[in-house]
């Protein structure tokens, strides 16, 4: 065998040593390539490691059901501070602020904190995400305007977060919702104001100028990434959902609807918005889903509608939708997006959760049970 060996290398006109060397640099380029693909696995989720770990360790301070259960049953709004105070996460920002500011505030410095740590791949869908606290308080500057709110009261409305922050507490003295409109000239939001004023001058509400602000803001989540697109997308048909179901509870027609609803969603293409749009009543729009995956979500809520006639109870099943969908990426992508997803998702639901629980303490006599069951649970 060695000598029919030796023959072949002879006859191939090649030295024993070169042949020899031959086989080192096969060896070493085969060693590179299998180094490669065994690594490549290991590179792509490398980005995500250290942000990952960052909120896999806030994730660990929210409240449990049991931490819930115990808000729930404090017997007014000073003992629900009282016991937010004694978390860390609350504690300093509600030294300074009200308890619905700082539930506001802790939420922007959730989606700030995101933006800051997530991976340059698809870290502009965060910061897109973290734009809500500006949008947030630019409608409560035109719904001030809107009702003539004094300064005093206009400047308690506002999040001392966001890039626009200074700027818009500059217009608490504007004349009106016009003079907002035009005095943020040069920022972001200006043309999509500015191109809604006229139905605001028509109708004199500012839910023309909101929503032109809200499709602004899912426009750009879903040209920000590819990355999670269709979470993305996911998102966007709950808002167009919710938006169609409270437009339907106030007996508004396809072509009050349509301006403000925004396609290329995840299951509700097209032609299936615009037959929901067109639907008489919320009752249709919720029957329209037949065949979707929001078709189950929304049929279950429906006793309670008929009961109270609330849509409340439908835009509670679809948070609660969307925070379980959120959560179960986490569980299915734990070494890359999954768990930055899951976090915001639980945040935005906690602060919610604790919303709800300051309004009805500030009610007297108002009942645990149906606080709980005013509750978003993601079990």
């Amino acid at each position: 065998m060695a000598d029919e060996i030796a023959t072949l290398i002879s006859s191939a006109g090649l030295t024993n040593e070169t042949f020899l060397v031959l086989c080192v640099i096969a060896v070493i380029v085969i060693g590179a390539i299998v180094v490669i693909i065994t690594s490549r696995p290991i590179l792509d989720i490398y980005p995500y490691l250290t942000p990952s770990a960052s909120v896999r360790a806030r994730k660990g301070r929210l409240f449990d059901e049991k931490q819930l259960s115990e808000i729930v049953e404090t017997n007014n709004v000073h003992e629900f501070e009282n016991y937010l105070k004694g978390v860390p996460d609350y504690a300093d920002v509600l030294e300074e602020y009200p308890v619905d500011k700082a539930l506001d505030i802790q939420c922007a410095d959730t989606y700030e904190f995101v933006a800051r740590i997530a991976p340059k791949e698809i870290r502009s869908s965060f910061v897109v995400m973290s734009k809500k606290t500006d949008i947030n308080n630019i409608k409560s500057l035109l719904t001030a305007k809107e009702v003539g709110l004094t300064e005093e009261e206009t400047e308690d409305l506002l999040i001392p977060r966001g890039v626009l922050y200074e700027d818009l507490r500059s217009l608490i003295d504007a004349d009106g919702v016009t003079d907002v409109v035009t005095s943020l000239d040069g920022t972001e939001y200006a043309t999509v104001l500015e191109d809604a004023l006229p139905k605001y001058e028509n109708s004199g509400m500012v839910l023309a100028l909101e929503s032109a602000l809200d499709k602004y803001y899912l426009e750009s989540l879903l040209r920000s990434s590819n990355v999670p697109a269709d979470e993305n997308k996911q998102i966007l048909d709950i808002a167009n959902l919710k938006l169609i179901i409270r437009a339907k509870k106030d007996n508004l027609s396809y072509d009050d609807i349509a301006p403000y609803i925004l396609e290329d969603g995840y299951q509700l293409r097209e032609w299936k918005l615009k037959d929901l749009m067109e639907s008489p009543d919320v009752t249709n729009v919720i029957s329209g889903l037949e065949g979707t995956k929001y078709s189950d979500v929304l049929t279950d809520a429906m006793a309670k509608y008929n009961e109270n006639a609330s849509i409340a109870v439908f835009e509670k099943a679809l948070d609660a939708y969307l925070s379980k969908s959120a959560k179960s990426l986490s569980m299915k992508k734990p070494l890359g997006i999954g768990p930055i997803i899951g976090y915001v998702s639980q945040k935005e639901t906690e602060i919610k959760n604790l919303k709800i629980i300051a309004r009805a303490k500030r009610e007297a006599g108002f009942p645990n049970s149906k606080i709980m069951e005013m509750l978003i649970w993601v079990l």
